[in-house]
């Protein structure tokens, strides 16, 4: 007997999600100031540990492809770069049935892939029973690896408020020993060279 996808969201009995939190990163870090889901990112895998249960990845730009791991959560904090009326570099949280609305038309150059991602785990009855977007408004969504000067400066209170949001969903991160953070981030040149 199969079951068939739900509106409500819940996959239905005997289904058990593998990972109680995932928080992932969005964006492209070729395009100026989508590029900070992916910095706030790799910053706080630099300084935190990734406690059992918890998955932090980076989802750059690809869609669709990201379903498994959203299916699979059961709770999905989003970073992102986030379009709103407020100055470049202001914190916005939107949550639960805010956040289909918003990835549809106030994320950037990759806001269809999200949209589709939602939708689809939606669809099939698997959508986190949790879900809370968290960013900074862009200044520049032009090609290039840097950040304005507002958003960069936004940067560590971002971090700060996932570390924060974690806090509230109910789980702890870890800080890395000063040497584990120092060995963490030598063996991110690639990254380095991408301006994370």
């Amino acid at each position: 007997m199969t079951s068939t996808p739900s509106s409500s969201g819940n996959p239905g009995p005997g289904f058990r999600r593998p990972v109680r939190l995932l928080i992932l990163g969005l964006g492209n870090v070729l395009c100026g100031d989508d590029g900070l889901g992916a910095v706030a990112i790799a910053r706080l895998r630099a300084r935190y540990e990734t406690p059992e249960g918890m998955s932090i990845l980076d989802g750059g730009t690809l869609g669709l492809s990201l379903l498994p791991y959203v299916e699979d959560a059961e709770k999905v904090i989003l970073v992102d770069s986030i379009r709103a009326e407020a100055p470049p570099g202001s914190f916005v949280r939107l949550e639960g049935e805010e956040v289909g609305p918003a990835v549809a038309g106030r994320l950037s150059v990759h806001q269809v892939g999200v949209a589709d991602l939602l939708d689809a785990a939606r669809w099939r009855g698997r959508l986190p029973e949790e879900l809370v977007l968290l960013g900074l408004v862009p200044e520049t969504l032009e090609v290039g690896l840097t950040r304005s000067a507002r958003v960069e400066a936004g940067l560590p209170g971002l971090v700060d408020r996932v570390v924060s949001e974690v806090s509230r969903l109910g789980f702890e991160l870890h800080p890395r020993s000063h040497d584990a953070a120092c060995d963490f981030d030598r063996s991110s040149d690639l990254a380095r060279a991408l301006g994370l």
